[in-house]
């Protein structure tokens, strides 16, 4: 019983840390992609691929730091974590920067 909780309690904190570290770099991608971006007319910035390459680094950066840091340890890192992990990075730099976009188009 005390192991079962013990396992139960590492892969919580292990779910969080996923999430939390996958939603932190999408919004870190979001504000580096403004950062690049930041001269451009709105419209222009919105269509530029170099804001989508800074998200493709933050998720491909997230692959090497979970092998490196082995939080996986026992479980497969299979093709469900991965797709997670790219869903809300991707969708956490979309929100966030289509809002910054937003913001500053009517500023």
């Amino acid at each position: 019983m005390s192991t079962e909780s013990i396992s139960d309690r590492r892969e919580h904190i292990r779910s969080i840390s996923v999430t939390a570290l996958a939603a932190l770099l999408g919004v870190g991608a979001a504000l580096a992609s403004v950062a690049l971006t930041g001269d451009l007319p709105v419209d222009t910035a919105a269509s530029d691929t170099r804001a989508l390459f800074l998200v493709l680094g933050a998720i491909v950066v997230q692959f090497v730091l979970f092998n490196f840091t082995n939080i996986y340890a026992d479980d497969e890192f299979g093709m469900k974590h991965h797709l997670f992990i790219t869903f809300m990075t991707f969708a956490m730099w979309f929100v966030t920067w289509g809002i910054l976009l937003t913001a500053e188009s009517t500023a």
